[in-house]
């Protein structure tokens, strides 16, 4: 079996918790958090700080700067679409050896651990079949790509063809494309949550797109964080889970996907079609302790892929791993399963 993917986990913090504070106050920066945006990996990267040992709401905002600073030198290696990227070298060396910066070298092979743990279902060199599909165009009716064209490209695809020699990476195919949008931003919210600490942060949330981590806590009590309602374009929650020193990201095939006469096109590609994966996941959310938001992000899309029912075997056979599914019924409508570990307080 092969199959799948690509994907933008997306879960929604609590408006209450997301919500930038930090207006003239008497109050100290324990009491007013300070968040920033900005923009990297296609997405809008969050992070608000609420505890930093007593320093002022200057030298806060500086660190998250500083943050974006460090997503502009991972987006500067790991995006496939950035000129000069890492990944974008490798997929248009035509099979050439490319020489990577370690750290493009320790996604990749992060990865491929998941690719061999589904056996190929999830699949990093996905690149020319997501090349096809158009899932940010809003203004004109959108159309799936022809079948001779998803052959074409399905040629290129097998993650076995990356072959890695120190910090040398080889596609086996002259067009092959590795796409790492599947794991990367678990990876980056992992070191930025190392990098906050080193600054002295002890209490923060970091959003890049769905993949939350939290650093800490909120002033001695959990953060909640509310799981998206299927198909409510960001508005409505079915819930939240309490989470604190830890990261959730969510899997789900109705963030990005269009309507093609009738039929559903969602954006989790399978490695053998090149078509949207088949499964009886809408959406599904992995909790982990923090520092292993790239664990998440691999489990959530391996879960999506793999089902609901292989998907909660995989979760309760790992320590420190905890999942929400979100399943079709087969009836139109939808039902909630958890590992008996999930804290959960429904909408």
């Amino acid at each position: 079996m092969k199959k799948t993917i690509t994907l933008l986990a997306v879960i929604l913090l609590l408006a209450a918790f997301i919500i930038p504070q930090t207006g003239c106050s008497e109050k100290s920066n324990t009491e007013e958090p300070v968040a920033l945006n900005s923009f990297y990996f296609d997405t809008t990267v969050q992070i608000t700080i609420y505890d930093m040992e007593g320093m002022s709401e200057e030298a806060a905002s500086q660190v998250i700067n500083d943050a974006f600073a460090e997503c502009e030198k991972y987006e500067k290696l790991l995006s496939k679409t950035v000129e000069g990227s890492d990944i974008y070298r490798i997929n248009h060396a035509g099979g050439e050896p490319v020489e990577c910066d370690p750290i493009t070298i320790s996604v990749i092979e992060a990865g491929l651990h998941y690719c061999e743990l589904t056996d190929g279902a999830f699949d990093i060199t996905i690149g020319k079949a997501t090349d096809l599909y158009d899932f940010h165009e809003t203004e004109t009716e959108q159309v799936p790509p022809a079948a001779t064209d998803l052959a074409a490209a399905m040629k290129y695809v097998d993650y076995k063809q990356i072959s890695i020699d120190g910090n040398t990476v080889t596609m086996g195919t002259k067009k092959g494309e590795i796409d790492l949008g599947a794991i990367a931003k678990g990876y980056i919210a992992d070191r930025l949550s190392e990098f906050l600490r080193s600054e002295g942060v002890t209490g923060a949330i970091i959003s890049l797109g769905g993949n939350i981590e939290c650093v800490g806590d909120k002033y001695g009590s959990d953060f909640r964080v509310g799981i998206e309602k299927p198909y409510s374009n960001q508005t409505e929650i079915i819930g939240a889970t309490p989470l604190s020193n830890g990261t959730i990201v969510t899997s789900g095939t109705y963030e990005r996907y269009f309507e093609y006469q009738g039929k559903k096109y969602h954006h989790i590609l399978s490695s053998e079609t090149g078509e949207p994966v088949k499964t009886d996941v809408i959406g599904v959310s992995i909790r982990g302790p923090e520092g292993h938001s790239i664990d998440c992000d691999g489990l959530s899309t391996t879960c999506l892929i793999l089902g609901s029912e292989e998907g909660m075997k995989l979760i309760d056979s790992l320590d420190d791993y905890e999942a929400l599914f979100i399943i079709d019924d087969g009836n139109g409508g939808e039902k909630i399963e958890m590992t008996d570990g999930f804290t959960f307080e429904e909408q």
